[in-house]
């Protein structure tokens, strides 16, 4: 399977590399006599920055007429949610989320957590 890694110099510049992940990931690459190093930090662009918070998650959301039901048992479970009208959790940051997903036994296999 091929993925997309990023590489930084030491300006800040980052490329792009589709490189097969089951191979081993070099940590330095040289890309026309420029070296770079791996950038995780370019490569979790994925991440919602911390400008995206709070955020109302319409995937971990239930019908409108259950939010009040999710919203008590978040609270009872030691994560107190605020829930919208249709019945999304309102999540505050990343720790949050993460929290209240974990008490509902939820795994988001696409995600960083």
């Amino acid at each position: 399977m091929i993925n997309t890694y990023c590489f930084e110099d030491d300006k800040g510049n980052v490329v792009e590399k589709d490189l097969d992940n089951g191979k081993e990931i070099p940590e330095r690459i040289t890309v026309k006599g420029k070296k770079y190093n791996r950038s995780y930090r370019a490569e979790a662009v994925g991440i919602p920055a911390s400008a995206g918070w709070p955020m109302e998650c319409i995937a971990s959301g239930v019908h409108a007429d259950q939010g009040r039901e999710l919203g008590e048992f978040l609270n009872k479970n030691g994560v107190p949610t605020d829930i919208s009208r249709d019945g999304n959790p309102i999540y505050r940051d990343v720790g949050h989320r993460r929290k209240a997903l974990k008490a509902r036994n939820f795994v988001d296999k696409d995600s960083f957590i």
